[in-house]
């Protein structure tokens, strides 16, 4: 019986790393100004509504029951997020970073659940759900990464081309 309590709880630590990942999302949604951004993002907070949805429906086979709130460390980053954008300026490389963070906390949760010996998983279900949920996860994380790299090379280049370009001084000395 120890095992399936450790087991709910599990569970309802990755309920609360979805809904962090939602607070997170919808975070980034309010301050991207691409389209095609916020649709993403979009789409990766409906991703963790299904994510939720998995771990709920295997929480009730346990008999347990959901968790609907998120981590203290997600409720903690979040602050901070909150305060760093009143602070500065929120451009894409930042959100996309803060994205990025928020997916290697996801896929070290998921890893965790998966490693963890004294979780004994006797549902083979549950273990194909947690390896696809963490599979989605590294690659949203690959692909933010990836985005958050080429935003930095585009604001590097836009920044090379912003810098005036200086003549040479005109050397030659005229003499009279």
């Amino acid at each position: 019986m120890q095992h399936v309590e450790h087991q709910i709880s599990a569970l309802n630590d990755l309920i609360k790393i979805n809904n962090d990942r939602v607070t997170g999302y919808q975070k980034a949604i309010e301050g991207a100004e691409e389209q095609k951004l916020k649709k993403l993002f979009a789409d990766y907070i409906e991703d963790s509504k299904k994510h939720i949805g998995d771990l709920s429906e295997h929480l009730h086979v346990l008999g347990g029951d959901p968790a609907s709130g998120t981590t203290l460390a997600g409720k903690f980053y979040h602050t901070w997020i909150d305060v760093k954008a009143k602070f500065s300026k929120k451009d894409t490389v930042s959100i996309l970073s803060d994205c990025e963070y928020g997916e290697d906390v996801a896929n070290t949760a998921y890893r965790n659940a998966l490693d963890d010996k004294e979780l004994i998983w006797k549902d083979e279900r549950i273990v194909n759900i947690l390896s696809r949920h963490l599979k989605e996860l590294k690659a949203t994380h690959d692909y933010i990464k990836e985005l958050r790299d080429n935003a930095i090379a585009l604001a590097l280049e836009s920044k090379k081309m912003e810098k005036p370009s200086v003549e040479p001084a005109d050397t030659k000395i005229i003499h009279n």
